[in-house]
Order: C-alpha cells, then structure tokens, then sequence
C-alpha cells in the first residue's frame, strides 16, 4: 500500500470489521495519558480480564490433564489391561508429540488469517475432549497409540494460539502476567488433575463394569467438550470484529497496542501467512528461541512422570496422587509472581533463567539424598521452575512484536520445535532407571545447563538489537514500517511526525 493513502486503510479496517462502525473522526479517542484515558483502557483491561483469562485457563488444566491423564490411569491398571510394555508406554507418551510440535506451525499461521479465533480455538478445544474420551474405551496397543497420535492435532491450536491470542489485545508490559495467569492452569492442572484422578481411581473401580483408569477419560473429556462449547462464546476475536466489544472499545484496544510498539498491530498489504512464515525463518533468533526452548523442555519433562516420582517415596496410590498437589499450588503462585515483576521491571532473562537454576539444585538435592523429606523439597523447586516456561513465549512476542503475520508463525516454531524436548523427555524418564532416576535428572540437569547458555546468548543479542534501533531512527523507514506508522497515527489523531516521536520510545525487552 502506498504510504500516503489513510482513506484506503480507513476501508481496510472496514471491510475487516464487517461492521458500519461510526467514523472514528467523529468520537475521537481522549488524548494518550489524560485521565479518561487511563481510566477507559483500565475498564477495557478490566473486561478482557474477567472474561478471557478465566476461560483460557480452564481450557488450559483441562488441556494438561487429559495430556497427562495416561499416566494417572498407569497406576491403576493402564498398562496391564492393554498388555503394555515399558518401551510401548513410553511411546504411548511420546507419540503425540509427534503430530503435536509440526502442527502448532501451520495451526499459528492460519489463526493470523482465520476472523474468528475464538470458533477455531473452542471447535479444536471441543475436538481433544472427544478424543480423549474414546481414550476410554481403546483395548489395545494399536488404539491407544491411534488416539494419541490424533490428539495432538487440535491440542497443538491451544498454547501457542492463546499466546498469539493474548499479544493482539494486551501491551507488552501486561502480557507477561497474563500469560502467566495462562499458564497456571497447566502448573494447577498437575495438581488439581492429580486430585481429580485420585478421586475417580478411589471411587470408581468396577462401576458399571468399567474400570476405573477409563473413567477417568470418559470424566475428564466430557468436562472437557463442555468447556470447548463455551468457548466458543466467552473467546474474543481480534480488536477489529470482537462482537462483545463495543466500536469505541474496538479502536481504543487498536491504538493501546499501536503506542505500545509505535505501529499498528496489524499486516500490511504483502504480509501474508506465507510470506510471515518466511520472514521467521529467516531471522536467526528464532531458531536459538527454539533450540533453547527444545533444551528446557528437556529439563523440564519430569512434568509427565511426576506421579511416578512421587509414588517412589513409598506411599500408596491415592496418598502418591495427593502428594503431587503441593508442588504445582506452589509453582503456579511463583509462576504468577515472577510474571507480575517481570511486566513492573520489562525484565525477561532473570525471570526466565533463574527458576531453571532452582531446578538444578533440586535435581542436586535428589542425586545426594535418598532422604524422604529432602527428595520432596525437591520437587517442589522442580515444580517452580516451569515459571521459567511461562516467561519463554512472552520474550518472543515482545522480541518480534511486528507483524503479526510473522509474530504468529514464530509463536508456532518457537512452541512446536520446543516441544521436541517433552518427545525426547518420554524416554529420559525410563522405569529401569527408577526409582531414583538418577540418569535422568543428570540429562535434564545438562539440558538446562544449554538452555541457560542460550538464553544467555539471546539477552546480549537483543541488547545489541536496542543499541541498532538508536541508529535506526535517524534513518528512513521502509514503506512496510511506514504504512504500519501512519494507521497508528490515524488511529491516535495525530501527525506521522507525532506517531515516529512515539516509535522512538519502543525497545526490546530481556
């Protein structure tokens, strides 16, 4: 688009919203900073808070508890029934990553052209409740690793989506908190997943003649499907044709986003899927992103196997079941923590790398002791450094705020490529080298020794980065940039001269 046509992008975002929208000249926005201001993009927050978060992290427990439902029903009869050996269980775990990590890319990249999110998360959302539940009824070797395979498809819409998701409406001084608040519902799903399976494995052995390792997938996937539904509903779309968003509130999300980042957050004419794609894959940060991401994961795969660990301190099933609780209560609290410092200060390297550290003493702790008390103060700080994950998708997005089209496919490679690491973590965590595990804590403590390093690496090449972009200003721009400055400063009511003035305050975080 030539770069001096505000009537052709006023029609843009016309046709984008499907709507009659009055014009925005007639009810402009108060003055960025002024006391209406604040108070308005407050109340819209405050509206997108107490409807969205609520309703992603209810998809989120539910989206680790079915995930993870496979090794709660392995301690009461799973493996037995379908006649399982140790090396099929694990890739019984393993097999859904492998249709998982490659489908995130193509998932992200279509959510940046789909209209309406919210139908194409709760559909996928409704789609992994069903499948889970037919989890239940498999008798065989060859079904459940059908149904495992096929679960990673729409499951792989959900994390990465509701990252992108979340990054179209909040700035980038709020998004590390909400997506923390994201995340805990996996951290809290280990914990209230772990109570829910206990319960139905207590109280439901033999009902109807069904075991109870299957209950728990025909219980959990029909809350599962539930929630899908209203997803459907309660999920906003984009800031452009968000239904339960009025006009006024539509454009205010629009310019909160284009003073975040000096430009308006959408694409310009060229900025397509594709071409998206092939602007990520191109920029060699995202591939040391994907890599150190790949490394955590590793380190960080106990998550799968935590029941097993907690059996080997010597209790029974549901006692087992019930000790896993504590660790993830308390990591979802750090987790919130962390992310709300880490949104207060624009930090993004100690906020990630820090709990990594928490979780190599742990594993320390556990390779020097066989003491009962200290191998569970250990988990806990295994369990406290999935805040550091919280943190990971965050960078990113604050890292490649622009466009989105590339923002969207980086989300998807960071998230799917990383997730080769909980593939690879399936056969770390082997039953022969229980209970003490010792080789695998050494593997998973080496793991996060690398992705340390390369988070490392990252925060100085990103502090290079700042340094560039005082040298940039006083050049041009390209019309790509240029076009992208001109709608933040139509959306605002202001000069382009006004609106670079404001570009100039934009900086990487780490």
């Amino acid at each position: 688009m030539a770069s001096g046509s505000p009537s052709l992008e006023k029609a843009d975002i016309v046709l984008e919203e499907r709507a009659n929208p009055a014009p925005f000249e007639e009810d402009p926005l108060p003055p960025e900073g002024s006391d209406q201001r604040i108070l308005a993009e407050r109340r819209l927050v405050r509206k997108l808070d107490m409807r969205v978060l609520p309703t992603i992290v209810l998809i989120f427990i539910m989206n680790y508890i079915d995930r993870n439902a496979v090794t709660t029903a392995r301690l009461k009869g799973l493996e037995q029934d379908l006649h399982l050996s140790d090396l099929q269980y694990n890739v019984v775990l393993s097999i859904l990553y492998v249709s998982y990590c490659p489908a995130q890319i193509p998932s992200n990249m279509a959510l940046n052209w789909i209209t309406r999110p919210s139908l194409y998360i709760g559909t996928c959302v409704v789609i992994w409740g069903l499948i889970s539940t037919l989890t239940g009824i498999t008798q065989s070797y060859g079904g459940i690793l059908a149904i495992r395979l096929c679960i990673g498809i729409p499951e792989s819409a959900f994390y990465p989506g509701a990252i992108y998701l979340l990054s179209r409406w909040y700035t980038k001084k709020e998004l590390a908190f909400r997506s923390a608040i994201l995340y805990g519902g996996l951290l809290i799903s280990n914990a209230f997943g772990a109570l829910m399976a206990a319960g139905i494995l207590a109280n439901m052995e033999g009902k109807l003649g069904i075991r109870a390792w299957r209950w728990v997938f025909f219980i959990e996937g029909s809350i599962t499907m539930f929630i899908g539904l209203n997803a459907m509903w309660l999920l906003p779309d984009y800031p452009t044709n968000t239904r339960w968003v009025s006009p006024k509130d539509r454009r205010l999300a629009q310019a909160r986003l284009a003073d975040d980042a000096g430009e308006a957050d959408k694409d310009s004419t060229g900025d397509s899927p594709l071409k998206g794609l092939l602007m990520a894959i191109q920029d060699p940060k995202v591939w040391v992103f994907a890599i150190m991401n790949t490394a955590q994961l590793l380190g960080l795969s106990f998550v799968n196997f935590f029941p097993t660990l907690t059996s080997t301190l010597g209790f029974s099933t549901t006692v087992s079941l019930l000790l896993a609780a504590p660790p993830w209560i308390l990591s979802t609290i750090t987790c919130c923590l962390n992310a709300w410092h880490a949104d207060r200060t624009g930090g993004r390297f100690f906020h990630q790398s820090a709990w990594w550290w928490g979780v190599m003493v742990g594993f320390i702790i556990s390779l020097a002791t066989n003491n009962n008390g200290a191998r569970y103060f250990s988990m806990f700080l295994m369990a406290c450094g999935y805040g550091g994950f919280a943190m990971t998708l965050v960078w990113v997005s604050s890292t490649f705020p622009r466009p989105p089209a590339k923002r969207a496919a980086i989300i998807g490679i960071v998230n799917g490529v990383g997730n080769i690491g909980n593939l690879m973590g399936s056969y770390t965590w082997k039953a022969e080298w229980g209970p003490d595990y010792h080789q695998s804590m050494i593997i998973s403590f080496v793991a996060l020794v690398i992705s340390t390093i390369l988070s490392l690496i990252l925060r100085q090449w990103v502090i290079r980065d700042n340094k560039k972009l005082d040298e940039d200003e006083k050049r041009g721009l390209n019309d790509a940039n240029r076009a992208r400055v001109e709608e933040a400063a139509r959306l605002e009511g202001i000069t382009f001269d006004q609106a670079m003035q404001r570009r100039k305050g934009f900086r990487y975080l780490y």
